[in-house]
């Protein structure tokens, strides 16, 4: 069971309300340097800083999040793949950046949510992580003269990782590349080729 924060518990228990947003992070590669490239939206009403990790980030808002951008998000045990739909305006620069500047193609992406009070619009709590994944396509949605520009992205939840074959899907090399940190695969390239000693003697 996932542990709530106090403060936002007392105040789902004082039933007076909580405004809850959600915050998009995506860390995309840019086309024309080849570097990591981040940029985080939001649903709120402007531009804000948020905390995430000990690390400040800025999410934009104003608009960026069309209309109900965001599906409900089911959180459960398992290994199940997830699939999220997320929408955003056209016609905001960010997010033309964000699609047309940059590759997003497997890039990771974060979503988490921020409750604030309804009394005072304050951060109860720092904002938790609902989804860990990666944007899986792209669709751009051009509309006739008067209508509304969209862009949707679709993220699969990391699980996804889990039905590739290592050497053949991801290498170090890819990972890196986008993580340098990151040393999950960093092994890919022997795995299954080395043999089992345990209980044995070498030869």
């Amino acid at each position: 069971m996932r542990d709530i924060p106090a403060a936002i518990a007392a105040a789902r228990a004082e039933r007076a309300g909580i405004i809850s947003h959600h915050l998009v992070w995506i860390e995309a590669r840019d086309r024309a340097t080849g570097n990591n490239a981040t940029l985080g939206f939001w649903t709120g009403d402007d531009h804000q800083d948020f905390t995430i990790g000990g690390t400040v980030r800025t999410y934009y808002g104003a608009g960026v999040m069309a209309g109900k951008a965001l599906p409900e998000f089911v959180q459960e045990i398992g290994v199940q793949v997830r699939e999220h739909q997320l929408t955003f305006s056209g016609i905001a620069p960010e997010v033309e950046l964000v699609v047309r500047g940059y590759d997003v193609r497997l890039a990771p992406c974060e979503i988490h949510r921020a409750e604030f009070s309804t009394e005072d619009e304050r951060l109860l709590a720092p904002p938790i992580m609902v989804v860990d994944g990666e944007v899986s396509g792209v669709n751009i949605t051009t509309p006739a003269e008067g209508g509304d520009a969209k862009i949707a992205l679709s993220i699969l939840s990391n699980a996804v990782m889990l039905t590739r074959s290592l050497p053949r899907k991801r290498s170090d090399e890819s990972l890196r590349a986008r993580r340098p940190n990151d040393p999950f695969l960093q092994y890919a390239k022997i795995s299954g080729s080395n043999g089992d000693p345990w209980g044995a003697k070498n030869a």
